[in-house]
């Protein structure tokens, strides 16, 4: 066979990085390569999960920006699978597929109360605040004291944009529905909460050096939490990360407080119980815990209560099944070996892979999605006499088919126009860019090719 028509589903780093890598690598075969993502704009999680104060990390879109603008991929925004366009869709028009979908949604906390009003997952306020286009404007943000659960980076995201004022985030890309409802916030005191100790924490030093610098807010730690056990002062003095954690919080411990209209306070050794209240959240008890010399901790028996009005759980995403395709419902992930989906007798799904999240988990950094794809992308070359043969593998039926089911899809050229039509709404601001969070709006601005 001398060309691989390869669609890829999700249009997230794993996907495009997949993209990429397959476009690189050497090869006896053509390639044609469309990305196909259910939203208007590509970049995933980079767009749509990422805190809108992170430039740093967000300058990756630059690097995804130049896989896309090399002219050899194809985008279908505004497609979803499983509704305009099916596994059988793919097998007609594609010699292979990868899904590269991600995980979005929140993994449960199984505790009393956790469904209580007032208790949200930690991806639903992550998509409201970077303007995911299929979630509500609106997020009520009535209580003076909240709690997150978790020790990753996502539970400090939350927590820093709960606490950190809204005037400091108007340099950003943040949606003005999103700086109003953060503006009328009457927030004054937000607890972290996490299982383990301080030197067990998921999160990275710069994420955590940054709740540190917030205009206006305190940040509290206490002494309770840092008589360490010999195994956090072996991870201290063998780990340079686990070393800068140590710094921080030894510094954050030597700083006088109370001067600051906010708090942040974070707690260790805290295992969740429940969220406490009858119609809503009114607060939150946890076992305090301790070490059990092994890396991990167990319950103490001494129970403690904080009084909040809200509460956010941060305990990890979890990934969604998809139309036709095996599913572990344990994991949130595509069952699969080194990227080739499986099935339930453990046999290879021919003509399927999946690379990112959804297929390890939702854990690494960007690091670990280029790894993940390298790998995915080595057995889609190698597993040619496996592929499928397409009825219909010419370029423009894939656009026919979108056409004739009246999929009002867009594609590069269309991002291209959105990306700028929102820069120049941010410049007379000065701002990154004001970006546009009705669905219709996205793709409205998608058409206008002749945006600057």
């Amino acid at each position: 066979m001398s060309k691989l028509r390869l669609a890829i589903v999700g249009a997230g780093p794993a996907g495009i990085y997949a993209a990429d890598i397959l476009l690189k690598a050497e090869r006896q075969f053509e390639v044609s390569i469309d990305l196909f993502e259910q939203l208007p704009a590509p970049y995933g999680l980079v767009r749509y999960g990422v805190a809108p104060d992170h430039p740093r990390i967000k300058g990756i879109v630059n690097a995804l920006r130049d896989v896309l603008d090399t002219g050899n991929i194809r985008l279908f925004g505004n497609v979803t699978y499983g509704r305009d366009i099916t596994l059988d869709d793919l097998k007609k028009h594609y010699n292979a597929v990868i899904f590269s979908t991600g995980a979005v949604r929140d993994a449960p906390l199984p505790i009393p109360g956790i469904d209580l009003p007032g208790s949200h997952g930690a991806a639903d306020f992550v998509s409201w605040y970077d303007g995911h286009p299929d979630v509500p404007r609106e997020w009520t943000l009535d209580a003076k004291e909240t709690a997150v659960i978790g020790n990753g980076n996502v539970a400090l995201d939350v927590a820093r944009m709960l606490a950190k004022h809204a005037d400091d985030l108007l340099p950003t890309e943040i949606p003005a529905n999103v700086y109003e409802g953060l503006k009328s916030s009457p927030v004054t005191d937000v607890h972290v909460f996490g299982r383990r100790g301080p030197m067990q924490v998921k999160f990275t030093p710069l994420e955590l050096r940054e709740l540190g610098e917030l205009n206006d807010v305190d940040l509290i730690v206490y002494d309770e939490d840092f008589d360490y056990d010999a195994a956090s002062k072996a991870a201290i003095e063998s780990n340079k990360q686990i070393m800068v954690l140590d710094r921080i919080f030894t510094k954050w411990r030597g700083e006088e407080k109370g001067t600051a209209s906010r708090r942040l306070h974070l707690h260790f050794y805290a295992g969740p119980v429940e969220v406490l209240g009858t119609d809503r959240v009114e607060g939150f008890r946890y076992e305090r815990t301790k070490p059990d010399g092994e890396g991990g901790v167990v319950g103490t028996g001494e129970f403690r209560e904080v009084a909040v009005q809200s509460l956010y759980r941060a305990v990890g995403y979890f990934g969604s099944p998809l139309d036709g395709i095996p599913f572990d419902d344990r994991r949130g992930v595509i069952p699969n070996r080194e990227g080739q989906v499986i099935d339930d007798n453990d046999e290879q799904v021919n003509g399927v892979y999946a690379t990112g999240w959804i297929k390890r988990g939702p854990v690494g950094l960007i690091g670990h999605t280029k790894s993940d794809a390298m790998e995915t992308i080595s057995h889609v070359m190698n597993d040619q006499a496996n592929w499928w043969a397409p009825e219909h593998p010419d370029e423009q039926s894939v656009i026919d088919l979108l056409k004739s089911r009246n999929v009002d899809y867009t594609n590069l050229a269309g991002w291209q126009s959105l990306d700028a039509h929102e820069i120049a709404l941010g410049e007379p601001e000065g701002r990154a860019r004001i970006k546009l969070v009705d669905r219709d709006e996205m793709i409205a601005a998608s058409k206008n090719t002749d945006a600057s």
